[in-house]
């Protein structure tokens, strides 16, 4: 029988889930068993892959290459988990959401900047206009709150998911 594909990707975040998933230790090993990582910062893949069966997503979606890489995992994967509270609420990258963009970037690279001010327009993503969280731009089964959430959380969610269980997150996970 194939391995089960697991996706994972962080958007606008600072990565800390992909660290508690690493830090889930030796139940990876448990994982790997069931599933190969066939994209993320973890292996060298380039582009989304077809016939994922878990998409482990972290971070808000705050521009136009994390919707069209949320959009991507989504048509690409069976089961899509909003990873951490960024991905579920918004969470720190929202904050920016009360500043208009245009204002946002001139007091970062324009008033703020020492050496050669101006707004990077060549290789950076655009901004969307807020920094929302991942079910407002593409279909969530799963959420998986904390920040980062702790390994057991992401082991079990993992777990389940791979066994072909929805994970009952309600009772055994919180956000935080």
């Amino acid at each position: 029988m194939d391995k089960l594909k697991i996706g994972t990707c962080w958007l606008d975040g600072c990565s800390g889930c992909h660290m508690s998933l690493l830090d889930i230790d030796e139940g990876i090993v448990a994982v790997l068993n069931k599933a190969d990582i066939v994209f993320g910062p973890l292996v060298d893949a380039q582009e989304w892959p077809d016939g994922v069966d878990v998409a482990l997503i972290e971070g808000a979606v705050s521009n136009q290459d994390d919707l069209k890489l949320a959009q991507t995992a989504r048509a690409h994967s069976k089961v899509v988990v909003a990873l951490g509270d960024c991905a579920v609420t918004g969470n720190v990258p929202s904050l920016r959401n009360g500043i208009p963009v245009r204002k946002l970037l001139e007091r970062v690279y324009v008033e703020g900047a020492t050496v050669r001010p101006g707004v990077p327009t060549d290789g950076v993503p655009t901004l969307l206009k807020q920094a929302e969280p991942l079910h407002s731009a593409i279909e969530v089964d799963v959420y998986v709150p904390g920040c980062p959430p702790k390994p057991n959380s992401i082991l079990l969610v993992l777990n389940e998911l791979l066994e072909g269980r929805e994970p009952d997150v309600g009772s055994k996970l919180r956000f935080g």
